[in-house]
């Protein structure tokens, strides 16, 4: 995936007012299809329980993903410290699902923003894609077999892959891969990471056909993929 850096004038002008008083009140950065920001890891960082280093450690951020693309954390929240150094609550891509941990902030890019929202129902099997607070895409979609379900919470989309050659590839066209992680299967090449991706057996679509990972016919995740960017916030439901 090459790296897309975007000047932000909204975040620097966070981080502006963040700076009045030192140590100041949390902001919060999250707001699910209206206005979210993402960042890529720019050093291989420990995240924290807390914003300051002598607390516990909760992950460690390298700068690749298992799929060879630049690592990327959601970003929820942002304070200081007491000696004004910033840090930035994170949704982190480890198990347990929906860890989230403090890094400091100069160990990632400038804040990338967003207006997009992937929501996945599990029970009516349907996508749907939040632009600017409205609904812009929605599909029909395969989920995880009962005894591989497609793990609930709220995730984000961690890297876009595409190139899979033809149509025929079982992960269609394109594939985007999420910080979700399946809860049975641990031992999945790259740790069992849940993906939102093609087909090449369309006709089992709509169902719970698949190991977890959420299964769109090819023709709307190439709708897809021309709509939502990596970093954007995914719910599962």
């Amino acid at each position: 995936m090459r790296r897309v850096l975007y000047a932000v004038p909204v975040a620097v002008a966070l981080v502006a007012a963040a700076a009045v008083p030192a140590h100041a009140a949390t902001q919060k950065l999250f707001r699910p299809g209206k206005e979210s920001y993402f960042a890529f890891v720019d050093k291989a960082v420990a995240a924290h329980a807390e914003p300051k280093a002598a607390s516990r450690t909760v992950a460690q951020l390298k700068l690749r993903t298992p799929d060879k693309t630049d690592e990327l954390v959601l970003v929820v929240a942002r304070t200081e410290d007491k000696a004004g150094n910033g840090w930035l609550q994170v949704s982190l891509p480890v198990r347990p699902n929906g860890t989230k941990g403090w890094v400091p902030e100069e160990a990632l890019s400038s804040l990338q923003p967003l207006d997009t929202w992937l929501k996945i129902d599990t029970t009516a099997l349907t996508a749907t894609l939040i632009k600017g607070g409205k609904a812009v895409f929605r599909a029909r979609v395969g989920v995880g077999q009962p005894q591989w379900k497609t793990p609930k919470g709220d995730f984000y989309v961690r890297s876009k892959l595409t190139g899979y050659g033809s149509a025929g590839s079982m992960y269609g066209p394109v594939a985007f891969g999420t910080s979700a992680t399946s809860d049975t299967l641990t031992d999945w090449p790259g740790g069992g990471y849940v993906g939102v991706h093609g087909t090449n057996e369309p006709g089992i679509l709509p169902g719970r056909v698949s190991h977890g990972c959420v299964r769109l016919k090819n023709a709307d995740i190439l709708k897809l993929a021309r709509l939502m960017p990596v970093g954007t916030p995914v719910t599962i439901r």
